[in-house]
C-alpha cells in the first residue's frame, strides 16, 4: 500500500473477494464453518492477505474483553507436554488478536499466586491445565472466565467458578493399554502411579483396575512415585523387592515415570520387554530416545491447548463451547511383548 493511503477496510476485502462484508466477518472471525464454503473462506483470506488487511479490533475489544490477554496456568515448565499446550493455545489466540501469558504453578496445588498487581485488570480470562480449580482463586477471584483442561467435568459443571472443561479421553487411553497388555497374555501388573492428587491420575488408576480386574486371574499392584526419573526408579526397585511373584507388565502414568522404570529394571538385571513389558502416557520425545522405544498413549498437546483457547473464546462471546473429549491413541513400540518371551 502506498504511503499516505488509507488502510483497507472489510468492504475492500469483500469487494476483492466478491463476497458480502458479512462473509468477510465470518471468515476472519473463524465462524464460517457450515455458513460459507471452504472455497469462499480461502478467497476471503487470500484477498485479506493481498490487501494487507488488519481488522479494526475496537468493536471486538468492547465485546470480548479489555486487554485481549489470556493467562495459561500449568503445573510446570519442565515437560514438553505443557509447551505443546501453550503452542496450540497461543497459535489460535493470535488468529483472534489475543496474547497468551504462560504461568507455572508447581504441581497444581494451590493457591497459585497472582502474577499481576491485579489479574482481573490485566486479563480477559484464564485457562488452567491439570490442576485444581480452587488453586486459582487468588488469580481470578470471582470475575474472570475460567476454562479447565484435564479436569473433572462432573465437579466443574456444578461449580459456578468454572465456565468450561476440555479433556483428553484419558480413560480410553488406559483402556487401550490394558487391552493391549491383556491381549499379549499379561496377568500380573504393577501400576507406577504419579504421586500427584489430580483428577487425571485418579482416572488412570480407576480405569486400569476396572479393566484388568474384569478378567479372572489377574492382579494389579500399585507403587507411587513423584513424577521424576529418580523417583520412579526408587519406587520400582522397592516394589519389585517385595514378596510375591514378579509382575510381567509395568503400566506407568507418564513417559518420565517409564524412563525411571527402565533404569530400575536394568539395575535389577531385568530386560524390557523380555522380562517386563513397560508402557507410558504422553508420547514425549523421550519415548523414542530410550531403548527399546516405549509403547505409550499419544496425547495431542497442541490440539489440547487449541481446544482450550477455542472454549474460552466461546465463553467470551457468549457461545456454548464445543463438547466431547479429544481422542487419544496407543502407539505400540518395542517395550511390550508377551510375558516370558525367550
Amino acid at each position: 500500500m502506498a504511503r499516505g493511503s488509507t488502510r483497507p477496510t472489510s468492504r475492500d476485502v469483500a469487494r476483492a473477494a466478491g463476497v458480502s462484508q458479512a462473509a468477510v466477518s465470518l471468515v476472519l472471525g473463524d465462524k464460517w464453518h457450515g455458513r460459507v464454503s471452504a472455497a469462499t473462506a480461502e478467497r476471503v483470506r487470500r484477498a485479506a492477505k493481498e490487501l494487507d488487511y488488519r481488522p479494526n479490533l475496537a468493536a471486538r475489544h468492547l465485546r470480548l474483553g479489555r486487554t485481549r490477554t489470556v493467562l495459561l496456568v500449568v503445573p510446570a515448565l519442565t515437560t514438553e507436554f505443557f509447551a505443546g499446550v501453550y503452542t496450540g493455545a497461543a497459535r489460535l489466540a493470535a488468529e483472534h488478536g489475543f496474547g497468551v501469558v504462560l504461568y507455572p504453578s508447581p504441581e497444581g496445588v494451590g493457591p497459585a499466586r497472582d502474577p499481576f498487581a491485579s489479574a482481573q485488570a490485566a486479563l480477559d480470562g484464564v485457562i488452567a491445565s491439570s490442576m485444581a480449580a480452587d488453586a486459582l482463586s487468588a488469580i481470578r477471584g470471582d470475575q474472570l472466565p475460567l476454562v479447565m483442561l484435564d479436569s473433572d467435568p462432573a465437579g466443574s459443571l456444578g461449580a459456578a467458578t468454572v465456565n468450561a472443561t476440555v479433556n483428553l479421553d484419558i480413560a480410553d487411553g488406559v483402556r487401550q493399554v490394558a487391552e493391549h497388555l491383556l491381549g499379549l497374555g499379561h496377568r500380573r501388573f504393577l501400576h507406577l502411579a504419579a504421586d500427584v492428587p489430580s483428577w487425571t491420575f485418579r482416572v488412570r488408576a480407576r480405569e486400569l483396575h476396572a479393566r484388568v480386574g474384569a478378567l479372572a486371574g489377574t492382579e494389579v499392584r500399585t507403587a507411587r512415585a513423584p513424577i521424576s526419573i529418580d523417583g520412579a526408579r526408587a519406587a520400582v526397585e522397592a516394589a519389585l523387592a517385595g514378596p510375591g511373584p514378579r509382575p510381567t507388565a509395568l503400566v506407568c502414568d507418564d513417559d518420565k515415570l517409564a524412563a525411571g522404570a527402565y533404569k530400575a529394571l536394568r539395575r535389577l538385571g531385568l530386560r524390557v520387554p523380555d522380562d517386563v513389558s513397560v508402557t507410558g502416557v504422553d508420547d514425549l520425545a523421550l519415548a523414542t530416545a530410550i531403548d527399546p522405544e516405549l509403547t505409550t498413549v499419544r496425547l495431542d498437546a497442541e490440539l489440547f491447548g487449541e481446544r482450550g483457547m477455542r472454549a474460552l473464546l466461546a465463553v467470551l462471546e457468549g457461545r456454548t463451547p464445543e463438547g466431547g473429549d479429544i481422542p487419544v491413541e496407543l502407539v505400540v513400540r518395542g517395550s511390550t511383548a508377551p510375558p516370558g518371551r525367550p
